[in-house]
């Protein structure tokens, strides 16, 4: 899960993690009484959006204009800012080309900004310990770093049962080129951010950029954090703080019955039970020369009712031009999985080809099914025979 930046700085500003003073404002006139909350005279208006890269972002409506954080040196440069801002659609890297309206700004301090670095911490599922990323190139993507100058990134593991001590901060510190006091002030705002990270089970924090003001002080400029979805139920006040907005309604929709859906860029909409299976089908489809729309697993227990559901969401994507069901039945029965996909079919009156390919528990009787259903059904013996008609028949109503 996801939050807003205002979201992610109350709570990390809990842990003892030093961020710049702001206030969220919903209208230009909320967002003229949080500038005169602060000092002055310089403000900085960001859009809240659930996506990365706002500042070189632009607005759909003004492609040529200023991006989504933008500095204000007056109380009516604020105002022009967040009038600019709300209700208009941020267009950045991550959003893709339809971009993410925005329903809200944060009008922050400005800061006195000597060096810009970059700080994370992440779970390393390999190790299955945490890990702090740091580069002197702060404000760029670490994607970018990595993939240019990948020797001015450090890395450096935590053993969980120890957790963050003063040596992984000096290393971090030294490798970063502060100074004795820049690095103490870096010791306590990496202990902060550890225990934060640690608290409130997240999979991913991210400090970017990190400044060093000209008093040598260690700033959060900015930050985003990504919790651990498995974990939420032990932080109800999480919860709380999710944005249904900026997430999907398809994901949400799945997510009310339990499955596993991702909506991806392609025109083939995949239902198929297991992670592995589900990632095999969608390479498969790849493979003869269609793209996937969507990762959806149903899980090994999944009811008629939730594979309707699945079906139904899967149709909601307009680009969706074919299905492929792909299902092995081991805990998992086929003639359940084919009575979900006749009931979809017929609620939904199917316009687009539909491939299903059984194979396990009870499939004789799960294909039975389908042939006695009059539905415009294509049975497939395997994986490869599956992908190939599927493809060819949407190739055929094109």
């Amino acid at each position: 899960m996801n939050i807003h930046e205002y979201q992610a700085k109350d709570l990390l500003k809990r842990y003892g993690v030093t961020v710049p003073d702001g206030h969220v404002a919903w209208t230009a006139e909320e967002a003229v009484q949080a500038a005169g909350k602060l000092p002055g005279p310089i403000y900085v208006v960001k859009s809240q959006i659930h996506a990365g890269g706002r500042g070189a972002g632009r607005f759909a409506d003004d492609p040529g204009g200023k991006g989504g954080v933008r500095v204000a040196r007056s109380i009516d440069d604020v105002r022009a800012a967040a009038e600019a801002m709300i209700g208009h659609t941020l267009v950045t890297k991550q959003t893709g080309p339809a971009g993410r309206p925005v329903h809200r700004v944060y009008v922050e301090a400005g800061c006195d900004i000597a060096r810009e670095l970059y700080l994370s911490f992440l779970v390393d599922r390999i190790s299955g310990w945490v890990t702090v990323i740091a580069s002197t190139e702060g404000g760029m993507e670490i994607e970018e770093v990595a993939a240019h100058h990948p020797e001015q990134i450090l890395r450096v593991a935590i053993d969980p049962a120890v957790g963050v001590s003063g040596f992984h901060a000096r290393r971090l510190a030294a490798g970063l080129g502060l100074d004795i006091k820049q690095g103490a002030a870096f010791g306590k705002f990496v202990t902060a951010l550890y225990g934060a990270f640690v608290s409130l089970d997240c999979s991913v924090v991210e400090i970017n950029p990190l400044v060093v003001t000209g008093g040598g002080e260690i700033v959060a400029l900015d930050a985003k954090i990504s919790f651990d979805d498995n974990a939420l139920y032990r932080h109800p006040e999480l919860e709380k703080l999710r944005d249904e907005a900026e997430e999907d309604p398809k994901e949400l929709e799945a997510a009310k019955y339990g499955l596993s859906y991702i909506a991806l860029d392609g025109n083939i909409g995949c239902m198929v039970n297991g992670a592995g299976l589900a990632m095999a089908t969608m390479d498969i489809i790849k493979l003869y020369g269609m793209a996937p729309a969507n990762f959806l697993d149903v899980g090994g227990g999944a009811t008629k009712e939730r594979v309707t559901a699945a079906f139904k969401i899967i149709l909601s994507d307009p680009n969706v031009e074919g299905i492929l069901v792909n299902i092995f039945g081991g805990i998992m029965r086929c003639d359940v999985i084919a009575e979900g996909v006749v009931s979809a079919a017929r609620d939904v009156q199917l316009s687009v080809p539909l491939v299903v390919r059984l194979e396990g528990t009870n499939v004789e009787l799960g294909k039975a099914i389908l042939a006695k259903s009059n539905l415009a059904i294509v049975s497939a013996d395997n994986l490869a025979d599956a992908a190939a008609k599927i493809v060819a028949a949407v190739r055929e109503t094109a």
